[in-house]
């Protein structure tokens, strides 16, 4: 450890008695400024909650954006809004390229948190030169505004893009961040025909999995009463200030100390940043008392969007199920709002195994991040540079994945893989599975049954205070009182208490400015300051204690209050029952008529087809064997097409020949490949040669010694050699003269024989272990 200046050994090898003193009042100027600094900082926060406060369109978007559609003049209005996010001149938006839209949540905070920064989802899709549109909202919802209407209103968003984008090939791609990814999750499974691909993000699905402290709040608290008669407080609005309230008591070392620490203590670098933190932080919104009830009723407690039980006012069933577009789900390990169980449970909640998603024609991809908080899965630089970016970029080839289940990763990439990318970071994607995911939620039906009685409970307790209490909160309840409320909420008055209009606000102002020209910060090995870090670090783990205790008597309290034989038995649960609380959907008969009609039509298409068909099954049955396929492969295709090929197939086209052969190679195994021949029977044979030469290239890729190579080189050799039978059978032969080639006598029974021959010939057995 360095030692500061003036402390230890004198020249002439003598201690100094006074470099600890030195060094003391060293540190006190530094501290002295550095607090005054900190408290100009603040003072500049809390003039910008004011005027973010007085705004009428407040947002922290970090780019210029033209105004498209508003929700208000929607048949149901609501307090949305459709912009266009402009694109830099020196790269502008492609035409022909899928529109991307982001979607912001309401949950307490103003809009922008999707294009906070220029590396961001906004900025991921602007660089892959993607137009981009942006959906946010006003602070104020307009009354009696529901949740059914913010669907409505995001339909009504796709299909004013879709139209404003005729000459794209694909449907607009959705981002849901938080809130709004199980709100467009719940609009795409009731109009499924409106959505390309979505990414949802940090959005809570399953809201029992898990072990998130926060899922408890509801069963302690006794329900969702208390949100009724905080949006009867409120005079028919809930305040999303409680909503952040709720967000920071789950890290009180971070909302206590060191948020504000690491300002102070790095006072010089961290204005910047912390400014526009707390312009997002501290915008707080308001939710109408049905929506809020809705959501808390039915999601935060009841739990009944992942097993389709909700209905929409027209008697629609929103089911998750109905969704045709592919599904990203991007979660972290780090994140205590979100964690990744809570994101994936739906996965396991909806579906009983693998073929169940595929008889849905479902495709999921998760991705998961090992550290990086709830915010910094949309805000944090380093993630909208590597994992949103690869995902914008790589919108494509997600959208022309076969359905099933995958799991996506972001790697660094190497030189030669920058080359063909021209991009830092590869994108690949392995086959997945049920059983993967269940890993990660770890399902318990235990706990299910102690929700279950949570929820019955709180149904319970809310009809007790709408007959009784209701009546009389209402009735004392105004706008003047609602005002005041709000007005007086902790969460605000952190912002209210300091800014520019308090009485000390000008000394702490000049003096700060007089300050940054005579800085003198303090060298990091002083004692002091190193005592200071130490201190803080102490504090940090004291709090994480703190916490940590206090989340494990919450869990304990939760599971012997409603773990109890008398909690169960009011639940409707016998003692001791081991029967699921919350059984898979299941299918419909027509569903399950049309999936044995949908068998039988991929069985007789196996000698259909043409070349692409072929192609595509050489290519399934070769890269089947390898573990992952990445980026490359549909980079290297999509040159081969272009090359060969140009403009003969649409994406659209290109996706459902892929899912289709994909179908057609698990149900039929050996005999799809087998008949590949057939499929290329009036193909020219430079075409089949050139489309096997293909198939030969991009199995080159990634090619690594070991027991699944040899399988890969094995199925290679197989699909090549079916290849040029192909094309040999499509050469012209040389006919010799009739002379030299006398026509054998053939009786009038040999045909007959023949054909019956053929008939009693045994059929080639048709597989039904088919690729991944």
């Amino acid at each position: 450890m360095s030692k500061p200046s003036g402390v230890g050994p004198s020249t002439n090898g003598s201690v100094d008695p006074f470099a600890w003193w030195r060094a003391a009042g060293t540190y006190a100027v530094d501290a002295a400024q550095r607090a005054v600094l900190y408290a100009d900082i603040e003072r500049q926060v809390g003039d910008q909650y004011r005027t973010q406060r007085e705004a009428r369109m407040p947002n922290v978007l970090h780019f210029p954006a033209e105004f498209v559609m508003s929700g208000l003049d929607l048949p149901r209005p609501v307090n949305y809004g459709l912009v266009r996010i402009q694109a830099s001149e020196d790269r502008p938006a492609d035409p022909a390229k899928r529109p991307f839209v982001v979607i912001d949540p309401r949950a307490g905070h103003g809009p922008g948190i999707g294009g906070f920064k220029p590396h961001s989802e906004i900025g991921a899709a602007l660089e892959a030169g993607h137009p981009c549109y942006f959906v946010g909202f006003l602070p104020d919802p307009v009354p009696g505004q529901t949740v059914e209407d913010v669907m409505r209103a995001e339909a009504a968003f796709m299909r004013r893009v879709a139209e404003l984008h005729p000459e794209s090939e694909g449907k607009p791609a959705v981002i849901g961040n938080c809130q709004a990814g199980w709100q467009i999750l719940m609009t795409a499974a009731v109009w499924p025909e409106l959505f390309g691909p979505i990414i949802v993000a940090g959005a809570p699905l399953s809201y029992w999995a898990g072990d998130n402290p926060m899922r408890y709040s509801g069963g302690l608290l006794g329900g969702s009463w208390m949100t009724a008669l905080a949006s009867d407080l409120g005079n028919g609005r809930f305040d999303g200030a409680h909503l952040v309230q709720n967000f920071e008591q789950l890290d009180p070392a971070n909302t206590l100390w060191s948020k504000q620490y690491k300002v102070y203590a790095n006072v010089d670098t961290e204005a910047e940043r912390y400014i526009g933190f707390e312009k997002y932080w501290g915008g707080y919104v308001f939710l109408n008392d049905v929506e809020m009830q809705y959501i808390v009723d039915n999601l935060f407690i009841g739990n009944r969007l992942s097993t389709a039980q909700l209905l929409t006012s027209d008697g629609v069933r929103i089911d998750l199920r109905n969704i045709r577009s592919p599904i990203l789900v991007f979660c972290s390990y780090g994140d205590n709002i979100t964690p990744p169980a809570q994101a994936l449970g739906w996965i396991t909640d909806l579906y009983a195994s693998d073929d169940d998603v595929r008889a849905h024609d479902q495709t999921i991809i998760f991705s998961t991040h090992d550290s990086i908080g709830h915010l910094g899965i949309f805000v944090s630089g380093t993630v909208g540079s590597k994992q949103h970016r690869k995902f914008a970029s790589a919108i494509e080839q997600i959208n022309l994945l076969p359905a099933g289940i995958y799991r996506a990763s972001v790697d660094d990439a190497t030189k030669q893989e920058q080359k063909l990318l021209h991009d830092p970071y590869l994108l690949s994607i392995r086959a997945s599975g049920i059983d993967e995911v269940r890993d990660i939620v770890k399902p318990d039906p235990e706990s299910d049954r102690r929700f279950d009685a949570a929820a019955r409970v709180s149904d319970i307790n809310l009809a007790l205070y709408r007959s009784i209490w209701q009546p009389w909160v209402c009735a004392l309840s105004t706008s003047q009182s609602a005002h005041w409320l709000q007005t007086l909420h902790p969460m605000r008055l952190q912002f209210e208490a300091w800014s520019s209009q308090h009485p000390l606000a000008c000394l702490i102002r000049s003096s700060a400015e007089y300050i940054r020209g005579h800085r003198q910060p303090v060298d990091e090995a002083n004692p002091w300051w190193q005592m200071q870090q130490r201190y803080s670090a102490a504090l940090d783990r004291a709090l994480d204690d703190f916490r940590d205790r206090r989340d494990h008597i919450y869990a304990l309290w939760f599971d012997m209050l409603y773990g109890s034989p008398l909690m169960q038995a009011l639940a409707g649960h016998a003692y001791g029952e081991s029967a699921a609380v919350r059984q898979h959907p299941g299918s419909t008969p027509e569903h399950l008529a049309l999936m044995v009609g949908r068998q039988r039509q991929i069985e007789s298409s196996v000698d259909q087809g043409g070349v692409l068909e072929a192609t595509l099954r050489g290519l399934l049955n070769v890269l089947s064997r390898r573990p992952a396929v990445d980026e490359r492969y549909y980079h290297l295709a999509a040159q081969l097409l272009e090359q060969q090929a140009p403009g003969r197939w649409s994406l659209a086209e290109l996706r459902a020949a892929i899912r289709e052969q994909t179908l057609v190679m698990r149900q039929c195994g050996s005999a799809a490949v087998e008949a590949i021949p057939g499929l290329l029977k009036n193909t020219p044979a430079d075409t089949i040669r050139k489309a096997g030469e293909a198939i030969t290239q991009m199995a080159a890729i990634d090619k690594e010694p070991g027991a699944e190579e040899d399988a890969v080189k094995h199925a290679l050799q197989q699909v090549q050699a079916l290849f040029e039978q192909a094309a040999l059978a499509q050469q012209p032969r040389i006919q010799a003269p009739l002379e030299l080639a006398p026509a054998p006598v053939q009786t009038p029974a040999a045909p007959q024989r023949a054909a019956v021959a053929a008939r009693r010939k045994p059929a080639a057995p048709r597989g039904k272990k088919g690729v991944r």
